[in-house]
């Protein structure tokens, strides 16, 4: 990231995300983990629809909407492709100058650099350890 916050990025997806949403993307926080979640622009409209629809008066519900919708910036890529990260936002994640972009197919996850090394070390290390495999994932085939 350069010192105005813009990022980079990498050439493998510029393309794509240009055909695909003409650069439109919008940043959001991640309920789970102290990341950026980046959608291309109608990914994240078709979220956005069902976080709408939630149930307002639940006050799980309407967290999840003021955290999801309340933090959600739309960016557009420039020429050089690159995408502006606004201030609040590189702030809850603590981002920095090294940073890692994790695609993740629909969305991307945006990570300072040390913190998804650690986290990542944490998440082999728990599998490693793990005794029980989730219903979900018995019938992954990698």
């Amino acid at each position: 990231m350069d010192a105005k916050g813009r990022m980079a990025l990498p050439a493998l997806y510029r393309d794509a995300l240009l055909s695909d949403c003409e650069g439109q993307l919008v940043v959001t926080v991640s309920l789970t983990d102290k990341c950026l979640m980046i959608f291309p622009q109608p990914e994240w409209d078709e979220r956005a629809v069902k976080i709408r629809a939630l149930p307002t008066l639940n006050p799980r519900t309407r967290g999840v909407q003021r955290l999801l919708l309340g933090h959600a910036r739309e960016v557009e890529m420039d020429a050089s492709g690159r995408i502006l990260i606004p201030p609040e936002l590189r702030s809850f994640a603590e981002l920095e100058k090294k940073l890692m972009l994790v695609g993740l197919g629909h969305r991307f996850e945006l990570w300072g650099a040390d913190r998804w090394n650690t986290d990542r070390d944490d998440w082999f290390a728990a599998e490693a350890q793990a005794t029980d495999i989730p219903e979900e994932l018995k019938t992954l085939s990698l």
